[in-house]
């Protein structure tokens, strides 16, 4: 028998999950205490090295997704159950928690993981589990040099926080926000430096990201740092932007290339987004449903992770004010 805990812990959840004995016959068989039985099930669970999901046909979050799934068939939805009566708080921390488990059964050794920063994936980066794998690269698809935000910390912690949790190297991402002029990203994209973080974010088999929006109820960090002045937001306002992924901006139907000013905007285009294998998209709150359908229209993303209030929205018929 080994003296692993992990490698026990597995053995003795491959009998009481998969043969259906008993603490006591598994203690017996492996000649240890039923206390220590006990305690490597935990091990399993709390670890990771078992997942446990109970599939209830009436179940809201299950009969949510299966709707999801309908009307998006490209769409691997992922739905978490909320207390009746919660707040938004709420449903983002629980949102958070599966978001992270939704990574773990993603990652795997030698994998490239582009992140993009906000409230949304910094709630993500508090609760992921302690997990070393070999050889992951995160890397942050969007520019955030501005004074505000090196004083915080707010992005750097974030992305750090990501590759410390998986023992994998951080690749931060010193650019702008957005460029006064597109000329200058031009010329910043041919830097040695800058072209290898883009070349890691090109080949990213992971994308973990949520959108940004105006009107949630707290609204994206680009819109509160300064990052964007009036003049800029008018200008969102007149060419019918929703919402943004990664600070490149996109309108209700999806398209993005010919917004003016994701020109001088650092992160990727929302091809990426397109074409990446996990491309999983982190979303809670009422305030995100209209930037989540957008996002949804134009398929940029894959796999969403979301609160059942907002799945149960985003099915509702749009509203009549927003555009087509």
């Amino acid at each position: 028998m080994t003296d692993d805990p992990a490698a026990l812990a597995v053995q003795v959840a491959r009998l009481y999950y998969h043969q259906g004995l008993t603490t006591d016959a598994i203690a017996r068989e492996l000649q240890l205490s039923r206390p220590k039985v006990s305690r490597l099930l935990t091990l399993a669970r709390r670890t990771g090295l078992v997942e446990i999901r109970i599939h209830d046909p009436q179940a809201h979050p299950q009969s949510l997704e299966a709707r999801l799934r309908e009307r998006y068939p490209f769409l691997r939805p992922h739905v978490v159950g909320v207390p009746a009566g919660s707040s938004e708080d709420v449903w983002m921390d629980r949102v958070a928690v599966a978001a992270a488990s939704v990574l773990d059964s993603v990652l795997r050794p030698g994998q490239t993981v582009g992140l993009a920063w906000g409230n949304t994936l910094d709630a993500v980066s508090r609760v992921l589990r302690p997990r070393r794998m070999d050889n992951l690269d995160f890397v942050q698809l969007n520019g955030s040099a501005n004074a505000l935000d090196f004083m915080s910390g707010f992005v750097t912690d974030t992305i750090t926080r990501f590759a410390g949790n998986y023992a994998g190297r951080a690749h931060l991402f010193p650019v702008p926000t957005f460029f006064d002029d597109p000329a200058t990203k031009r010329a910043m994209w041919r830097e040695r430096s800058v072209r290898h973080v883009l070349d890691l974010q090109a080949r990213a088999d992971v994308l973990l990201y949520s959108v940004g929006s105006r009107n949630a109820r707290h609204p994206s960090h680009v819109y509160l740092s300064g990052a964007l002045d009036p003049a800029d937001l008018a200008q969102l306002d007149t060419e019918g932007v929703v919402g943004d992924i990664a600070t490149v901006f996109y309108r209700a139907d999806g398209s993005y290339g010919s917004v003016p000013l994701n020109a001088r905007a650092s992160g990727p285009s929302l091809g990426l987004m397109q074409q990446a294998p996990h491309a999983i998209c982190v979303v809670s709150g009422l305030g995100k449903v209209e930037a989540l359908r957008a996002a949804l229209a134009g398929r940029l993303l894959n796999t969403l992770v979301t609160d059942e209030m907002t799945a149960r929205t985003l099915l509702l018929p749009a509203d009549p004010g927003e555009a087509d």
